[in-house]
């Protein structure tokens, strides 16, 4: 056998992933907020986008007061009018320039209601007590330093000793700081473990029961785990006096610092679909307020018609620029026809959870709906990820309309939503001196004719919240 090297030109089809595809498939999985960030960085790159001013770009196509309808309504409402992102009224591109940013300046309108109050950090309201004590001196620089131990949930980090220690001062008089924080607001800051905690609770609400103590102190793992019996055992009391602690102890706030963190952290869901009910009818919009037009820079737009005034390299930059531009928003107007498509498909099939409640959510996956609107299913699966729409029940995850089943006695299958719903309904109406274990709640799902297992069951109740049996039991 004689080895050797050779050159075969062959012919071959192959899928290529080009940098435009990339883009478009990027810009389909994005929502509304990271959508405007992405385009923020794009106008900061590509020197031929800016914004477009809506106030001066719109203009009336229809002058005799007839509108369209049907296929041409909508046609002329989701293609691309791509002359509307082209033409622009300005002529000069530097006094253009000058002129939309003056305008742009002047709708940046500053008032009271721009500016939000910034709400106080747990450590500042801490302070702020402790400025209202008679505390100077070296006590004050003490709660100072001990504030500045307590973490965002209202402990504290570090012992008295070694903060004693660290300020050089008596470890009795770190602790008679340490008692004038534990009764600074809210109830139960400046502890040193849950037991504290919640014993400083007590203490500040004139609680004095000697079962409550004991609770706290030696038995909170077993109350965790609902072996009431076991501590009514222990403690030589009845059970009911151990549930009736156990329901008090309860109202107890275990992280009493945590109504302060996170506050200025605030985040609000913006929808990317917005589904309005119209009488009998569903209207799907796409929300794309929060998104920033824009438009190609008409000034250097008009270096590609001069012909001999500028250099190769100048046009080739301002052409990739221009194409670049061009596919950004190509790319952003079919990310807007997507989501519509998936969004009335998905009306399409979940009208009875639109019009009843999430009892009527039907098992949904991707196949079906990629099938249904044409498109792949990885596609349908960017589309819907990290997107919400606003219904008149509510804003939901996309992703939650797709939900799989459980087979029935009719041959039709029932979506995982719909069961947890029901389970919910179940364990509401038991009775909870007797409540109802997975094995009953499975045998009274199989009298409906849902086959489901205990196991499923579960599952089920731990992701909806619902405790075991032990813990839902009443004496």
């Amino acid at each position: 056998m004689q080895i050797g090297y050779n050159l075969n030109l062959e012919q071959a089809q192959k899928l290529v992933m080009t940098p435009k595809l990339c883009q478009a498939i990027a810009v389909l999985q994005l929502s509304s907020l990271e959508l405007s960030a992405y385009i923020e960085r794009q106008l900061e790159e590509n020197p031929l986008l800016e914004l477009r001013d809506d106030a001066d770009g719109e203009t009336g196509e229809f002058d005799d007061g007839e509108q369209p309808y049907g296929p041409e309504l909508e046609k002329q409402k989701y293609e691309l009018n791509w002359e509307d992102y082209f033409e622009d009224h300005y002529y000069d591109g530097r006094d253009s320039g000058i002129i939309q940013y003056d305008k742009w300046w002047k709708q940046q309108e500053f008032g009271y209601e721009k500016f939000l109050s910034q709400t106080p950090t747990l450590s500042e309201h801490l302070l702020s007590q402790l400025n209202l004590t008679p505390c100077c001196g070296r006590d004050k620089l003490i709660g100072e330093y001990l504030i500045g131990n307590i973490d965002d949930n209202g402990y504290l980090r570090v012992s008295p000793a070694e903060a004693a220690e660290q300020l050089n001062v008596d470890v009795e008089r770190v602790a008679k700081v340490l008692n004038l924080i534990q009764s600074f607001e809210p109830v139960g800051v400046g502890a040193r473990n849950l037991q504290e905690c919640l014993l400083i609770q007590i203490e500040r609400l004139g609680i004095k029961n000697e079962v409550i103590n004991k609770l706290i102190n030696h038995h909170l793992m077993d109350l965790a785990k609902g072996r009431l019996i076991k501590i009514a055992h222990n403690l030589g009391v009845t059970i009911q006096e151990v549930q009736r602690s156990t329901d008090l102890i309860k109202t107890l706030d275990p992280k009493p610092g945590r109504n302060f963190s996170g506050l200025n952290d605030a985040c609000y869901i913006i929808p990317d679909v917005v589904l309005e009910k119209v009488g009998s009818d569903y209207v799907i919009l796409v929300n794309d307020a929060t998104i920033p037009r824009v438009i190609i820079n008409p000034a250097y737009r008009a270096v590609l018609s001069k012909e001999k005034s500028i250099d190769s390299d100048t046009r080739r930059f301002v052409e990739n620029k221009l194409n670049a531009a061009i596919w950004l928003i190509r790319s952003i107007e079919q990310r807007r026809l997507t989501l519509y498509k998936v969004a009335s498909c998905l009306v399409e099939l979940q009208r009875g959870f639109l019009d009843r409640g999430i009892k009527y959510l039907k098992p949904l996956n991707l196949k079906k709906v990629a099938e249904m609107v044409g498109l792949h299913e990885s596609t349908v699966s960017r589309a819907t990820s990290n997107k919400y729409i606003q219904t008149p029940r509510g804003v939901f995850e996309m992703k939650c309309f797709f939900s799989t089943g459980l087979n029935n006695d009719t041959g039709t299958m029932i979506s995982a939503g719909s069961i947890k719903k029901s389970l919910q309904e179940i364990i509401d109406g038991e009775d909870n001196r007797y409540p109802l274990n997975d094995q009953k709640i499975t045998e009274i799902f199989n009298r409906r004719g849902i086959k489901i297992s205990r196991r499923t069951v579960a599952k089920y109740r731990d992701e909806l919240g619902i405790p075991a049996v032990q813990k839902r039991k009443r004496y």
